[in-house]
């Protein structure tokens, strides 16, 4: 059995053979692994790009090209637009209680970051009191069509958990243009990761610092027609909205490759490169295929595990691109992850607000399957040289 950790010290003296290491140790769920490749582009271009204004050409042509790049990525349709703006998904979440809920929201909350949205509406002064769909953690709700719901806040991937579900619009709900409510999507941790229709969606919004390899305090949005209809529709019914989070003001500094107050460039810069990289190599296909691959290695070691088990126990809503993983009380979890982060192998660890007795493994597009299947048996090399 491995002790309990408290300690750096209390960690078992182990040195994992070099031949098992994987090539790259990163699998944090966010900040994720970063593409050396991206960075050696950003300091070949640092020299006319960082420190530069963002107002001129040299940094609108990259806005107007990751913004070109994510369109084609996601296949959107006529009418949609993306939509750039600081701060982050948090932030983003604020924006939506001023810009996109009329009067009543339903979220589904089944963790905690599709809490947080949530929070933020009941927290608003001016919304009614949101309807919340709660399951337990390890399982995600399913939303139910109501006449007075006009957004429908949904999250594609529960970080903090390791469940994703199918995004489709609530049974019953119709289309924003139909006079049903909008659906808004966290996909912060899914976006190019998972596969997602347009059509189900009329805002899917997300951060650069997970699948795209980037770094945070940007927010993305795809948004389709209805979805901008309803933005004007409120900024014109005088509700006051604080102009950093006015996505009127977003999206019309968007249209003009801008964002309204001043961006990271290194975070823009990578963001727009990693785009790139998925669309010259095949797309969404390819991004979505790499972590697909990536769930089958380590849901496949996990299944044949004697120590280890998925903590998500339906097939149908495990992550492909965060892993959750619970091991046996006789491992200690907390230590095999001190033990690889010793041995150059980083951000195994859980959650910590989960509190269970687990992994936490990123799968993100950047990630290489095979380091994936490296790490399976570095876990394997760490637990049996603990027994020993």
């Amino acid at each position: 059995m491995i002790p309990y950790v408290t300690d750096s010290s209390d960690n078992p003296q182990i040195t994992i053979p070099a031949n098992l290491l994987p090539a790259d140790g990163r699998f944090g769920s966010g900040p994720s692994k970063v593409r050396p490749e991206n960075v050696e582009a950003l300091a070949a271009a640092a020299d006319h790009f960082l420190g530069t204004s963002h107002r001129q050409k040299t940094v609108k042509s990259v806005v107007g090209s990751l913004r070109e790049g994510l369109r084609d990525l996601f296949s959107l349709p006529d009418g949609y637009e993306v939509m750039l703006g600081n701060g982050g998904t948090t932030c983003f979440w604020d924006a939506a209680t001023f810009c996109l809920i009329e009067k009543k929201s339903q979220h589904l909350s089944f963790g905690e970051f599709s809490s947080k949205f949530a929070t933020a509406a009941s927290d608003a002064p001016h919304l009614d009191d949101p309807e919340v769909i709660a399951s337990d953690v390890g399982t995600h709700p399913t939303s139910i069509a109501r006449d007075d719901v006009d957004l429908y806040a949904l999250t594609h991937n529960e970080t903090s958990t390791g469940v994703m579900m199918e995004i489709t619009r609530p049974t019953g709900a119709g289309s924003a243009a139909k006079g049903g409510g909008l659906v808004a999507v966290d996909g912060t941790s899914a976006a190019a990761g998972l596969p997602v229709d347009p059509e189900q969606f009329d805002v899917y919004y997300f951060a650069p610092q997970k699948c795209f390899g980037s770094d945070g305090g940007l927010w993305a949005a795809l948004v389709s027609l209805s979805a901008q209809e309803r933005i004007a529709s409120i900024k014109a019914s005088g509700r006051w909205v604080p102009a950093s989070l006015d996505l009127t003001i977003a999206l019309d500094n968007s249209k003009l490759d801008q964002t309204y107050n001043t961006p990271a460039l290194a975070t823009l810069f990578m963001f727009e490169n990693q785009a790139r990289w998925f669309n010259d190599n095949g797309g969404m296909k390819f991004s979505t295929g790499r972590c697909e691959r990536s769930a089958e290695i380590l849901y496949a070691w996990a299944d044949n595990s004697d120590f280890a088990t998925p903590f998500v126990q339906r097939e149908v809503d495990r992550s492909r691109v965060v892993a959750t993983i619970d091991f046996a009380d006789s491992i200690n979890a907390a230590t095999v992850a001190a033990v690889l982060r010793a041995n150059g192998i980083v951000d195994t660890e859980p959650y910590r607000k989960l509190g269970r007795n687990q992994l936490r493994v990123a799968m993100f597009p950047a990630i290489d399957p095979d380091d994936v299947a490296a790490l399976c048996a570095c876990i394997n090399y760490v637990v049996g040289a603990s027994a020993d």
